[in-house]
């Protein structure tokens, strides 16, 4: 999402690269330059919490710890109100809110002057947005759409049980099975889905931010500035439906699990109660 140029912009063309690109080699590794600038995200945000939390008190703060407790406690709430088990969803609340600053502070980061094309390493910009490469966006889809599979089957009480969600009636049934198949399938993509949708919301803002950029030259802080706060608006909304679609994933799995276990209760429940009217009788 990043670039502004501003007064770097390219006299032949706006220039932005797509693809990470290497920058460091550390043991036979290549690390991007979308991996470095993700490291100093991670470092700023965890010392800014660890900062917040020290700071944290029972009458609000203005300023930059009051926008973290509301951003925190936004998450909570949305957490909490998509699961039955309230218990259950303060579980994962942790998770979510780290989840969440984590790509948002990323997006936000990502419209730093300097971040983009202002400079380079042998051509190769030495600092790029973690959520602008594609590779960053589908790491976070994969290891978030992960918890989620791990979390639901504990919940569910084993992978068999998960797996039923899936299936409107009995597996034996072909339709059923064709049905719940699909939904399996359907259910694979939604790490895809994730990292598309953040890569490319990211990706698109820093071309046109980039474009704007060229086309005012020296007046580039002008012509981009409309497109980097409309970005700022972007950056937020797009963490936040990363962080909720997450969530809503695991809660319907979750709420599947807690619907069965209260169904199992009943079950029990009802003999119990008809062999003690028997006996009163």
């Amino acid at each position: 999402m990043s670039v502004l140029p501003f007064l770097f912009a390219a006299e032949d063309g706006p220039s932005v690269h797509i693809a990470p690109g290497g920058v460091l080699h550390i043991g036979g590794f290549s690390i991007t330059n979308s991996i470095l600038y993700g490291w100093f995200c991670i470092a700023l945000m965890t010392l800014l919490l660890i900062w917040v939390a020290r700071r944290v008190t029972v009458h609000p703060k203005r300023g930059l710890i009051q926008f973290i407790e509301i951003g925190a406690e936004f998450i909570t709430n949305t957490v909490e109100s998509g699961f039955e088990d309230k218990a259950r969803a303060k579980k994962y609340v942790p998770y979510f809110v780290t989840l969440f600053f984590f790509l948002l502070i990323n997006n936000w980061l990502g419209l730093l002057p300097g971040v983009g094309e202002a400079f380079t390493i042998h051509g190769v910009p030495l600092l790029r947005p973690f959520t602008g490469d594609f590779n960053g966006t589908f790491a976070a889809a994969v290891i978030t759409m992960g918890m989620v599979y791990v979390s639901s089957v504990r919940e569910a009480g084993g992978i068999g049980k998960f797996l039923g969600h899936f299936f409107v009636g009995s597996p034996l049934n072909p339709l059923y099975l064709l049905i719940g198949l699909l939904e399996m399938f359907t259910d694979l993509t939604r790490v895809f889905s994730l990292a598309l949708r953040l890569f490319l919301n990211v990706a698109i803002g820093e071309i046109v931010i980039a474009v704007f950029s060229f086309l005012g030259h020296i007046l580039a802080p002008l012509t981009a500035a409309p497109f980097t706060l409309i970005e700022l608006f972007v950056g937020a909304l797009q963490a936040f439906i990363f962080t909720i679609l997450s969530i809503m994933y695991l809660a319907i799995a979750v709420n599947h699990a807690t619907e069965h276990e209260r169904e199992h209760l009943t079950e029990e429940s009802v003999p119990e109660t008809m062999g003690a009217g028997s006996v009163s009788r």
